[in-house]
């Protein structure tokens, strides 16, 4: 069984028949970070560069790393970081995305938001408790129930999708976003599509994630995103929509470590 999978379904992580029903498909390039952490396909150290556009103008830079494997009250997390910093003459954009989630679940423990688009300052610090149920919010006195013992949020979903199987036609429904305001999370496998960018030019697996929100994923964005058509699942490509703004697209500009090279023919990432 594929691994990640087969933990998915042992945790009870909601419905998700696509994924069930190819759970004896080969596994993909995956390695712990720990002895007792899942394997994904993604480790530590790995960061993605891109070019930011807002419609056709070059805009900025942005990036996806992830950073460090540090302690959340005891448990060990993936910190991984979204960065876009981008704009043209009034039309700015700074969004800086934290996410601290458990190397063994990957349940969101930790969540910072911290927006600048176009005026609109935006800050949100969340703690998640999974144990307790709940999640506190540290820059105000909110709290809420957690809807899951198992909460995802926005930038600790798209690492998640990079452990699903991704045929094209799939859709998958989780009940997974730590607010309950925000699910279901609906995520779209749309099609296959050649992408040329800065990097390259990859073969793409175009996902659309839904998430009743007002951030890069929320259903007013329509955002897709284009995961490299291999084991590690790479981003290359995403678009979304800001409100006044209009499309915003990151491009990959680094190409990633394990990407062939002129004469390699085999495609695989590193042993």
């Amino acid at each position: 069984m594929r691994p990640l999978i087969g933990l998915a379904f042992a945790l009870g992580l909601g419905a998700v028949s696509p994924a069930e029903a190819r759970a004896q498909a080969p596994t993909p390039w995956m390695r712990p970070a720990e002895p007792i952490a899942a394997p994904v396909p993604f480790e530590v150290g790995e960061l993605l560069e891109y070019k930011v556009k807002l419609g056709i103008l070059d805009a900025g830079e942005g990036s996806l790393e992830v950073a460090a494997i540090e302690a959340v009250r005891g448990t060990p997390a993936y910190r991984a970081v979204m960065r876009i910093d981008g704009g043209i003459l009034f039309a700015r954009v700074r969004d800086v995305f934290q996410t601290w989630f458990d190397t063994r679940t990957l349940t969101s423990l930790r969540f910072i938001q911290d927006q600048n688009e176009v005026g609109s300052k935006r800050y949100r610090h969340y703690e998640m408790f999974p144990e307790r149920g709940v999640w506190e919010r540290r820059d105000d006195e909110e709290v809420g129930d957690l809807p899951t013992s198992l909460p995802l949020d926005d930038i600790s979903f798209v690492y998640f999708i990079r452990t699903l199987p991704l045929e094209v036609g799939d859709v998958y429904t989780f009940n997974r976003y730590f607010k309950d305001t925000g699910n279901p999370v609906v995520i779209r496998v749309l099609r296959k599509e050649e992408k040329e960018v800065p990097a390259g030019i990859f073969k793409t697996i175009v996902v659309q994630p839904i998430i009743r929100t007002r951030g890069l994923f929320g259903q007013g964005g329509r955002a897709e995103l284009y995961f490299s058509d291999d084991d590690r699942r790479a981003l290359v490509y995403m678009r979304s929509r800001i409100p006044v703004v209009g499309s915003l697209t990151l491009h990959l500009t680094n190409p990633p470590a394990w990407q062939p090279q002129p004469g390699d023919t085999t495609g695989s990432p590193p042993p």
